[in-house]
């Protein structure tokens, strides 16, 4: 029930072009200081997982791991994706008080 308001609210930001999608550009937004959260699919590839992890640690953003690549996916109407920055204030915090109560 829980990760099912957290999917509904990823598509919200998704439909409201607060979300940066693919390892590449999630990395980027990391270093540029524009993430504020980061979710990462479970069923991530290890050296992905790890760079963003690593990245994260770094620049002091907080990420959580969720669902499998095909649920972000689909929670973002897109294809299998494996990292999802959000780049809003507002969605961020909501997402992390969803994520954090669990």
């Amino acid at each position: 029930m829980m990760d099912q308001a957290v999917f509904n609210l990823l598509g919200l930001a998704a439909r409201a072009r607060k979300i940066v999608s693919g390892e590449d550009l999630v990395v980027k937004e990391i270093r540029n200081g524009n993430a504020k959260l980061i979710i990462l699919a479970s069923d991530a590839a290890k050296n992905a997982s790890k760079k963003i992890q690593d990245k994260c640690t770094y620049y002091n953003v907080e990420y959580h791991v969720i669902g499998d690549r095909y649920d972000l996916g689909h929670a973002t109407g897109k294809e299998a994706r494996v990292a999802l920055a959000i780049t809003d204030k507002g969605f961020a915090s909501k997402l992390s008080s969803l994520l954090n109560e669990k």
